[in-house]
């Protein structure tokens, strides 16, 4: 028996019928590969082989009215395979739009709570003989980085080895004990107020640091500060998905021409999409959007529990017009938001969620749902976006070849829109989630994100050009004096707290004064 840490729980008390908190994962595979040919109920039977290796597919949640703290995970000795994996062929002509909206269907329906918190749909009939596989896990079971390390238990190097560790046989979660569970939560009560004694100097200790940051330029927007757009209302649990891919070669060719990450790259991309796609529809506030960004703390965390994530928010500048600047507006808010999020502990957000009360909690997320509070208060931020890191090697889904593999994350009230990459093989997957009743259709939000991957190619190509000497020379980069008098006013209605300072930072002046040097 293991007890919830306060943050994976705090993902069951945040659920509602219309805020569904799992995790999704679209695959793509090639039967072909398969050994001895496909058959779903071979699948099945060596999908039920494979689980028997992975503790947390074998556990669900228990509770008692009775119990003070939050709840616990047992043993599964019911477990049965045929109520997690299930078989549904993909609508004619089988595409990639009939996948998306079967996908979709199943993301808006909840996991059942007295079974281990996972599914898995297995969508035969598309387009070429390929597979859709669907995984469902709820995110008190994992987060992004356990997530992905889970696919990859399900997976292998080749069609016929696996990547299972036999000491993971012995792992067993164990049985329900009624009076351990009502002691320890007895006891975690009591000893609460002497944990938030000792946890709240050290929260109000980092006060001066941030306020520190502030007044130089250097905090992150505040929350409350982001424009409001048709996603940020209150959401119902109907669905809609889009997905797409691009070579990883190409965002690489980008970041290294402006002297930025992949991470920047990418968050660039969602941001021109964004901007593409509400100027399309006349909706582009003033204001540039503002995102939560996931970050894995992982490794340095000795915190108990699934979840190890922290969050930074992030200026999207999709106020800003000019391609260039918008990408270093977002690298100079990534370095901004990381140092930030340096001065923070790695446990802050996990001890202090150990305070939520599972009664109050859900209590309080429900009257908020059906007040529609999200609309009644500023927007906290516009959309998630989470970069997930993938292996950089082909995997086997049960001995077939995944060949696309797209990673949709939860929605929330008043951030009804999530993407989510992660990289594999050389290839960066990316997934769009949504509430239906916000926008039905997702897929131009794909298309203009790879539009944008080309305007930014473009620019490359004319800037390693015009460094080489050859040709004419390209569009004339800022000077050292435009960038120091950027205007950053935009990014937050809050004057006393400039979000990311009154420059662009050493990231994009390094990188134009560089540029400068050379055409000298």
């Amino acid at each position: 028996m293991q007890r919830l840490s306060g943050l994976d729980a705090s993902f069951l008390y945040f659920e509602t019928p219309s805020q569904l908190l799992h995790v999704t994962v679209l695959i793509k595979v090639d039967p072909s590969s398969v050994p001895g040919g496909y058959d779903f109920e071979k699948f099945k039977t060596e999908l039920d082989r494979r689980i028997k290796y992975m503790p947390p597919l074998r556990r669900k949640l228990q509770d008692s009215i009775l119990n003070l703290d939050h709840p616990v995970w047992v043993e599964a000795k019911d477990f049965d395979i045929d109520k997690h994996v299930h078989r549904i062929a993909v609508p004619s002509p089988g595409g990639e739009k009939e996948l998306g909206e079967l996908a979709a269907h199943f993301a808006g329906i909840a996991l059942d709570r007295k079974s281990p918190l996972w599914e898995i749909w297995i969508m035969e009939g598309l387009e070429g003989g390929e597979i859709g596989v669907l995984v469902k896990m709820h995110h008190s079971t994992v987060d992004g980085v356990s997530g992905a390390n889970f696919i990859t238990q399900l997976c292998s190097l080749t069609p016929e080895s696996d990547l299972l560790e036999e000491k993971n046989l012995e792992v067993n979660a164990g049985g329900y004990g009624a009076v351990e569970v009502l002691l320890g939560g007895a006891m975690s009560t009591a000893a609460k107020p002497f944990r938030f004694m000792s946890l709240l100097p050290h929260t109000v200790g980092l006060l001066p640091k941030w306020i520190m940051r502030a007044r130089k330029g250097e905090a992150m927007p505040a929350p409350f500060s982001a424009p409001r757009t048709r996603f940020n209302k209150t959401i119902t649990g109907h669905r809609t998905i889009a997905f797409g891919a691009t070579e990883l070669d190409r965002i690489k060719r980008v970041k290294r021409t402006f002297g930025c990450t992949v991470n920047d790259i990418v968050l660039t991309l969602a941001a021109s999409a964004m901007r593409k796609y509400l100027i399309s529809k006349d909706e582009l506030p003033s204001n540039s959007l503002v995102a939560m960004v996931p970050m894995s703390v992982h490794g340095m965390s000795n915190r108990p529990g699934t979840n190890h994530v922290s969050g930074m928010f992030m200026s999207l500048a999709t106020a800003q017009e000019d391609p260039i600047k918008r990408l270093r507006v977002i690298a100079k808010s990534t370095d901004v938001a990381k140092k930030h999020n340096d001065t923070i502990d790695a446990d802050l957000l996990t001890d202090w969620a150990q305070f939520a009360a599972p009664s109050v909690f859900g209590a309080a997320v429900r009257t908020y749902s059906k007040l529609r509070l999200a609309e009644k208060h500023p927007t906290v931020h516009n959309l998630v976006i989470s970069n997930v890191p993938g292996p950089d090697f082909p995997l086997y889904f049960l001995g077939a070849k995944i060949t696309a593999m797209y990673p949709m994350g939860p929605v929330f009230h008043g951030a009804g829109l999530n993407l989510t990459v992660v990289s594999m093989d050389g290839t960066l997957y990316s997934g769009f989630i949504g509430c239906r009743e916000m926008e039905a259709d997702l897929w131009p939000l794909i298309d203009f994100m790879e539009e944008a991957l080309q305007e930014y190619e473009e620019l490359a190509a004319r800037y390693e050009k015009a460094n080489d000497g050859d040709g004419e020379e390209a569009e004339q980069i800022d000077s050292e004096e435009e960038l120091d008098q950027l205007d950053y006013s935009e990014e937050s209605p809050d004057e006393s707290v400039k979000d990311m300072g009154s420059a662009l930072g050493d990231l994009a002046e390094n990188a134009a004064k560089q540029k400068l040097r050379t055409r000298r």
